[in-house]
C-alpha cells in the first residue's frame, strides 16, 4: 500500500465516517477535511474537526504507520507544528508535540470500506503491462475524453519547457529554435540528439547567409557530422569537401565532437545524408520558415509547405560514389505528420505562451486531423480496446503511459479514480 492511496480516502472520505474515534477512544468529528495541494509541508491545510467536544482547525498529516513521523523527522520541522490530527493506515507508536502533548490519531485501517480496499488492491496487483488493463474499457467516455484533452496539454507543457530553453540559448531568436527542433526531428529516435548538437554548433545567422546555395548549405551539415570522406572521388562530393573547408574557415566555426551518425536499421529514405540534404534544400527553398509555420493551420498547407525534394545529386544517390536509380525523394506525408505533431504543434503551443495567447482550440483541431501515430504502445492500448482515432488521442496515450502507468500513479490518474469510485 502507498500513502496516495490514504490520500485518496481521506481527501474523497472513502471510509465509514459515522462512528470515528481516536486511538485513545475520543469521539471524532470530521467538519471538513483539508485543502490538499500537493505541496512540502502537511498533507491537507486549514482542516476542522472535533475531538470530545473541542473544535480544531488546522492541518492533517498522513502516513502508512504511525512511527513514519519519526521517520520522515517531522518532530524538527516547524512546519509540522500546527498539525491537529495524524492519520495513518497502522498505529504503532504515539507521536508528541514539542510541547510533549500527543497528537490525536486516526487509524483508518478498520473504516475504510472493504469495496474500496479491494480495488485498490486489484490496481496495485503486479501488471503484465498497465495495472488497469483488463479494466481501461469500461471508463465512461465522457471521463476518458476528459482525461485525454489535459494529458495531451501536459505533454505540450512537457514539449515546450525545451523549447524556451532554446529560445533563452538563442537570444529569443525563433527561427534558430526552429531550425535546432527540426534538425533534431529529421534525426528521428536514431540520429536526433546528433542532429540537434550538430544544429547547436552552427549559429543560425550561418544559415541566413548560405541559404542562398543549397550546397553550401550541405556542405555546412554534412562536414559537421564528418558525412564528407576525404577520400570521396566523384566531383560533387569533392565541391562539398571544399565548400565545406571555406565555409568553416570564412566564419571561424569551431570543431566539435560528435558520435557517428547512424545508418544501421533505417531505410535508405531515412539515411542521414538524404535527411540533412532534406534539411538543407528546405532552408534553400523556404526562408522565414518560423513566421510561415506561425501562420499555418490546416494539415493540406503543412503539406504545400514541406513541399520540398532534394538536389539532384541526392536523387540519384543515398551514399557518396554509390550511385541508385533516380528517385525526387520529397517529404512523405507520413514524414510530415511526424514534424507537425513532435515540432510544430509544441513550437506553435510555447511560441503562444510566451506570447500570452491562447490557441488551445485550434491546436485541439490540427491535432484530430492528423492520422494516428503507429508505435508499440499505441498497438498495446488499441489490443485493451482503446483504439485511436487521430494524433491527438495518441499522443494523449502516450502521456498516459509514460507520466503515469509507468510510474504506478494510478490515484493521480482519472482512470484510476474511476475505476476506484465504480
Amino acid at each position: 500500500m502507498k500513502e496516495d492511496f490514504l490520500h485518496y480516502v481521506w481527501q474523497y472520505k472513502k471510509f465509514d465516517f459515522s462512528n470515528l474515534t481516536t486511538v485513545s477512544g475520543e469521539a471524532l468529528t470530521i467538519v471538513n477535511a483539508g485543502q490538499y495541494l500537493k505541496q512540502s509541508g502537511p498533507d491537507f491545510f486549514n482542516a476542522q474537526i472535533i475531538i470530545g467536544q473541542q473544535k480544531w482547525a488546522g492541518n492533517v498529516e498522513i502516513h502508512l504507520k504511525s512511527s513514519d513521523w519519526y521517520l520522515h523527522h517531522h518532530e524538527n520541522d516547524s512546519h509540522y507544528d500546527n498539525v491537529i490530527l495524524h492519520v495513518v493506515w497502522e498505529h504503532d507508536a504515539p507521536i508528541f508535540r514539542k510541547d510533549n502533548s500527543e497528537i490525536p490519531t486516526l487509524a483508518l485501517k478498520k473504516y475504510v470500506v472493504k469495496e474500496i480496499l479491494g480495488q485498490y488492491l486489484s490496481l496495485a496487483m503486479p501488471k503484465s503491462w498497465i495495472y488497469c488493463e483488463n479494466q481501461i474499457d469500461q471508463i465512461e467516455e465522457f471521463v476518458f475524453q476528459n482525461w485525454q484533452e489535459r494529458l495531451f496539454f501536459e505533454r505540450l507543457e512537457r514539449k515546450a519547457t525545451p523549447i524556451l530553453e532554446l529560445l533563452e540559448e538563442t537570444d529569443n531568436d525563433w527561427e534558430a529554435v526552429l531550425f535546432y527542433m527540426l534538425a533534431k526531428n529529421f534525426g528521428l529516435n536514431t540520429n536526433g540528439e546528433i542532429f540537434l548538437k550538430m544544429a547547436k554548433s552552427i549559429p543560425f545567422s550561418v544559415i541566413r547567409k548560405e541559404c542562398f546555395e543549397v550546397e553550401n548549405l550541405e556542405a555546412l551539415l554534412l562536414g559537421k557530422v564528418d558525412l564528407l570522406p576525404m577520400d570521396v572521388e566523384d566531383f560533387y562530393g569533392k565541391d562539398l569537401q571544399n565548400r565545406s573547408t571555406y565555409i568553416t574557415q570564412k566564419y571561424q566555426l569551431k570543431k566539435i565532437v560528435i558520435e557517428p551518425v547512424q545508418f544501421f536499421k533505417h531505410r535508405p529514405d531515412n539515411f542521414p545524408t538524404i535527411r540533412l540534404a532534406q534539411l538543407a534544400m528546405l532552408y534553400h527553398k523556404q526562408q522565414n520558415l518560423f513566421s510561415k509555420i506561425i501562420a499555418t493551420h490546416l494539415r493540406l498547407d503543412f503539406y504545400k509547405l514541406f513541399e520540398v525534394g532534394v538536389s539532384s545529386y541526392w536523387e540519384s544517390h543515398y551514399q557518396f560514389d554509390k550511385e541508385s536509380p533516380k528517385k525526387k525523394k520529397q517529404f512523405s506525408k507520413s514524414f510530415i505528420d511526424l514534424l507537425v505533431i513532435n515540432t510544430i504543434v509544441p513550437l506553435q503551443f510555447a511560441y503562444a505562451k510566451s506570447q500570452g495567447k491562447e490557441i488551445s482550440e485550434q491546436l485541439l483541431q490540427l491535432m484530430e486531423t492528423m492520422a494516428p501515430e503507429k508505435n508499440i504502445i499505441i498497438e498495446k492500448f488499441s489490443n485493451f480496446g482503446i483504439k485511436s482515432k487521430n494524433a491527438f488521442e495518441t499522443q494523449s496515450l502516450l502521456q498516459l503511459k509514460k507520466n503515469y502507468c509507468d510510474q504506478s500513479k494510478c490515484l493521480q490518474c482519472a482512470i484510476g479514480s474511476q475505476l476506484l469510485k465504480n
